[in-house]
């Protein structure tokens, strides 16, 4: 056993906010701003890790890591922070329901390290604390100097007077009438704070590195079900659609500011829910097409044919190849790409329905938090083989399964006019066979299934 008596122990502090009614955009960003005034009262050190309350430790090289980057002379003046990848740990073999956002924690993020740095994605991240005041040529004192990102903290911890202190820029009502939240510290606004904060810190000249060591530096929890992976992903596209109709959008706030090579990064991530649309129609109207015998695409005959070969198998090849570039898997990729339409048909879709209703005062978006646990034996029987579950009737699965429907009917309509009649719509039937292709775990849910994990609707 350590020696105390010798060794400093590290101080662990526990900080609990009053509870009291908040916005559900102050309520993880909320209470990061109430962690960074405690901490700065206590300690004020230059350096912040944010890290999920579902995340750990796997590295303990990692401070190391990301202090090489926040002290170097050269950089540090600019530096706002060091993302790191999220990691999982618990996921299938080929990761069913793409919890690694291999695109959006890896892929995207190499990209954007060669502009200004990555995006923050809320978790796994070392702060410059100083981002949190301002642009790095001009800094915005808070309201007291205990707070300030340059003090230096000489008095313990226990004294009466910094617990009083740090009990007070805990409570609720501090931030009335400041610009915590505005423009200190994590921003408010949207449901993805994280994105926001990021976005922000950009705009006002902070650079961001991207540290990916061959050794995963943290680990999380992932959802186990598919209704608690869509239900996150609900959520952070309303938080997305927040932002794409404010006026910090990055089509034009982060243009100007950024630049169109990172005002694009950021564009991929903000204008994501958008999928929603071309994916029903392209799940919807050529298939129609196909059952009523009407043609949308060119025929095998036109020249153009050729040109839709091209752009659809040029575009996936593309998309695979940065995958496996990666680390990842053809089945890990296939299982991605098959996420990609799920979640556009439901997720982004009842995204923009509630985002819609929150903007005409309708309805106000809820901060659940997304069960991550894997108690359940039956829930485990039906992940690790990789089998899908749906676990809870839910009506965002209407427009899935209306599509599904849609193209096997469709594929059988099809395949019998051109293998049968000698005749047909040959790129339509194509897309509608992709689709069937990728619907198969939902065809099995509502036939062939009779397990407690297969309910649709």
């Amino acid at each position: 056993m350590e020696n105390t008596e010798k060794h400093m122990m590290p101080n662990l502090i526990y900080v609990s906010r009053e509870k009291r009614k908040v916005s559900p955009h102050h309520f993880k960003a909320g209470a990061l701003n109430t962690l960074i005034r405690v901490s700065g009262v206590m300690t004020n050190s230059p350096i912040i890790l944010t890290l999920d309350c579902d995340m750990f430790s796997n590295d303990p090289a990692t401070p190391v890591r990301s202090l090489c980057y926040l002290t170097d002379p050269k950089i540090k003046s600019s530096l706002g922070y060091v993302q790191f990848p999220q990691k999982f740990l618990g996921i299938s073999k080929n990761d069913i329901y793409a919890c690694e956002s291999k695109h959006l924690f890896n892929i995207n993020m190499v990209g954007l390290d060669g502009l200004m740095g990555p995006t923050h994605v809320g978790t796994g991240c070392f702060f410059n604390r100083r981002a949190f005041f301002g642009p790095p040529s001009k800094l915005i004192l808070p309201e007291i100097n205990e707070l300030s990102p340059y003090r230096i903290a000489y008095k313990w911890i226990e004294a009466q007077d910094v617990l009083a202190l740090a009990h007070n820029v805990a409570g609720c009502i501090y931030e009335s009438n400041t610009s915590w939240g505005s423009k200190i510290g994590f921003r408010y606004g949207s449901l993805v704070e994280d994105y926001y904060t990021g976005f922000m810190l950009h705009c006002e000249g902070w650079r961001s590195i991207f540290c990916s060591p061959k050794k995963a530096a943290f680990y999380g929890d992932s959802p186990k079900c598919l209704t608690d992976v869509v239900g996150q992903q609900k959520r952070w596209a309303v938080g997305l659609l927040e932002m794409s109709f404010s006026k910090y959008t990055p089509i034009f706030y982060g243009f100007k500011l950024l630049g169109v090579l990172m005002g694009l990064g950021y564009c991929n991530s903000t204008f994501r829910p958008f999928w929603s649309i071309p994916l029903t129609v392209y799940g919807l109207l050529p298939q129609l097409a196909l059952i009523y015998g009407v043609s949308v695409f060119p025929k095998v005959s036109d020249p153009w044919f050729w040109l839709y070969i091209f752009l659809f198998f040029g575009a996936y090849a593309q998309d695979l190849s940065d995958f496996l570039l990666e680390g990842g898997t053809y089945r890990k990729w296939w299982n991605d790409q098959r996420m990609l339409m799920i979640k556009g048909l439901s997720s982004y879709f009842f995204g923009f329905i509630e985002f819609t209703l929150k903007t005409l005062n309708l309805r106000t978006p809820k901060f659940n938090v997304t069960s991550k646990a894997n108690n359940d034996d039956e829930q485990r029987k039906r992940y690790e083989p990789e089998i899908f579950d749906f676990e809870t009737s839910s009506s965002m699965f209407l427009p899935l399964t209306t599509v599904a429907i849609v193209n096997l009917l469709a594929f059988v309509w099809g395949f019998y006019g051109v293998f049968l009649c000698g005749e047909g719509l040959v790129l339509e039937l194509m897309l509608a066979s992709f689709v069937v292709v990728n619907c198969l775990p939902i065809y099995e849910a509502m036939v062939l299934r009779k397990d407690d994990g297969k309910k649709l609707l």
